[in-house]
């Protein structure tokens, strides 16, 4: 129900790993793994066959989100609003309280948000609109599809077809055309302004600024035919007003070469010669003084410190001192969007600022369920293809422990000078409490536009749809309960440096001149040549973020270990991912399980 709030029971926030004994497991995150590697997430199909499955998965995420959060839900029964968003989307308000659980007032009008998220929708590839999933600072981190094209447009059908290669669900979205939708469509004249015009609106009222662009093409091409766009190449500049960065980066087809290079992305370098890539990387100078990174060797990079790189821009945007909103998507945005959603979602909560309350095994739940499989997630396919960018998301929570990740770093900057009298008692216990706690233009030139660049937004008209923006109070919300809470001085324990061990033989020495975290990204020693060799802890004391992210990924190796993994390799060659996945299994504690078996 709309304005609903979710039950949330009390939990103790995080716990330090123990050598020897098996990673805790979340109930339930083997049958989430099971049903996400049996089929694709449709919401129509809540209902059917793995309907309760399915049903348990969304309840358990309303349960985890309600835990530190007051939110409404959006319906989308039965993918009113679109086929491969969940049935119920979560629009975090404000972070809550004890006290406010059995308070809580919305902020928002839902029914005419819902009314403006119809009316969006089709301005974006597959009709999978702006979504906001992740609030942090009072700030919307939102993920979409990039904009359709002509070719969506004007037979989506058709579109379906060309741009999935003629899969199975080619046909899956040609009973959500609606007669509006095609009203819409014959009105050529004025198509473009009147749904993007929608979606500016929307975006607007999500207080987003910055929209980064994963795609690494301006368009993208099928057959000859363009299928979608982007607003980086938006001839009337329509999106003039806010802040765009095209950080290309490969597509799921690159993650075949991870997976067969044994799942080491160390020196596995993307192709940017290849002719369908058009799309340059471009970043405002003014975002990038305080990273550190010669982005102009972006090319040079390989997968590991490619990543690590956009991590850093994206938490660097989404922990400024402004009050914008984020915006990242990349063609349909399930398969790259994902990728980095989660591992900001990781990230920030491994630094304890987001869903404080929730423990390892927990988060690891709620972005697999929510940020993977309910937002449509194509695991199966993935699988078939060899194409594991979900294994490698999470694998590669062990090259972001580093402190450089850290939001807190900035905060910490920001705060302590303003402590003439430095920590108080109150401070250092509220503090331990928390620590607890694919490509040819349509005659656009890329431009970069700065914020401040004259837009065309007068140009083009579009149906008023009354909204008070979401920003402006979720914003004032936590700026209350944050702007004088000793909380807001924060204690980072030093992190010991540490030298990373050899490289592997035969791997390309990166190029990179930016200051890749990859010498301090190992949280193990490791047995032998492979990244997935049974991890062994260090000696050294390790910080909580460290500790929470390799509980993460520990967990998640374990679970896939004992699902996923061990069945989806069976036409390796080599099945070397296969025996260290059930060395690693064993390593833990858990029962070992023979690929024969299964």
């Amino acid at each position: 129900m709309a304005g609903a709030r979710a039950a949330a029971a009390t939990a103790s926030a995080g716990s330090s790993a123990s050598s020897g004994n098996p990673p805790p497991q979340e109930p339930g995150l083997g049958e989430l793994l099971e049903e996400f590697s049996r089929t694709q997430y449709r919401a129509k199909d809540g209902s059917g066959t793995g309907g309760s499955k399915v049903e348990r998965i969304e309840k358990r995420c309303l349960e985890l989100f309600g835990r530190d959060y007051c939110f409404s839900v959006i319906p989308n029964t039965n993918g009113d609003i679109c086929g491969h968003y969940p049935r119920h989307i979560v629009f975090l308000e404000y972070e809550s309280s004890e006290k406010e659980k059995d308070t809580f007032e919305s902020t928002v009008q839902v029914s005419k948000l819902q009314d403006l998220i119809h009316r969006s929708k089709m301005a974006r590839c597959r009709g999978r609109f702006v979504c906001p999933v992740i609030l942090f600072k009072g700030k919307h981190i939102c993920r979409s599809a990039t904009l359709a094209g002509w070719g969506e447009l004007y037979g989506r059908s058709g579109y379906n077809y060309f741009f999935s290669g003629g899969a199975d669900d080619a046909w899956a979205d040609v009973e959500d055309v609606t007669e509006e939708d095609c009203a819409l469509r014959s009105g050529d004249t004025h198509l473009f302004d009147k749904v993007r015009g929608y979606d500016i609106k929307l975006l607007r009222y999500l207080s987003v600024k910055y929209i980064c662009d994963l795609m690494v093409e301006n368009k993208k091409v099928k057959f000859g035919m363009n299928v979608t766009s982007s607003e980086k190449v938006d001839k009337a500049q329509r999106y003039a007003d806010f802040t765009l960065l095209s950080i290309p980066y490969p597509g799921c087809e690159f993650f075949k070469e991870y997976k067969d290079r044994d799942y080491m992305a160390e020196g596995l370098i993307f192709n940017w010669k290849q002719d369908y890539v058009d799309a340059p990387l471009s970043i405002p100078d003014f975002l990038t003084h305080s990273l550190n990174i010669d982005w102009s060797q972006y090319q040079c990079w390989d997968l590991v410190q490619q990543t690590q790189n956009y991590l850093k821009l994206l938490l660097s945007l989404v922990n400024s001192d402004d009050d914008s909103g984020l915006l990242v998507h990349c063609i349909s945005g399930w398969d790259r969007t994902p990728l980095f959603i989660s591992l900001l979602r990781l990230s920030l909560w491994a630094d304890g600022l987001i869903h404080t309350s929730l423990k390892p095994a927990e988060i690891l739940y709620l972005t697999v369920a929510y940020d993977w499989f309910l937002f449509g997630h194509m695991l199966v396919d993935r699988l078939s293809k060899g194409e594991e960018i979900f294994f490698f998301c999470f694998n590669f929570l062990k090259h972001i422990i580093s402190e450089e990740f850290s939001a807190l770093k900035t905060q910490r900057r920001k705060s302590l000078p303003a402590r003439d009298g430095g920590f108080t008692l109150e401070d250092i216990c509220m503090l331990r409490r928390k620590d607890r706690g694919s490509t040819t233009s349509l005659g656009s030139d890329f431009s970069l536009v700065m914020e401040n660049s004259p837009g065309a937004t007068g140009s083009f008209t579009y149906e008023a749809v009354e909204l008070v923006p979401a920003g402006a109070p979720t914003q004032a919300a936590w700026r209350k309960s944050h702007s004088s809470s000793p909380q807001s001085v924060l204690w980072n324990r030093p992190q010991p440096s540490e030298d990373r061990l050899p490289s592997h033989q035969g791997l390309v020495e990166a190029r990179s001149s930016s200051s890749s975290s990859s010498n301090h990204s190992d949280n193990f020693f490791r047995m032998g040549s492979s990244p997935l060799e049974v991890p062994k802890p260090r000696l050294a004391a390790l910080s909580d973020r460290e500790t929470r992210l390799q509980e993460v990924r520990s967990a998640f190796l374990a679970a896939y270990s004992s699902t996923v993994g061990l069945r989806a390799v069976a036409p390796s060659p080599s099945g070397a991912i296969g025996g260290l996945l059930e060395q690693f299994a064993r390593g833990v504690g858990l029962r070992g399980i023979s690929s024969n078996a299964l």
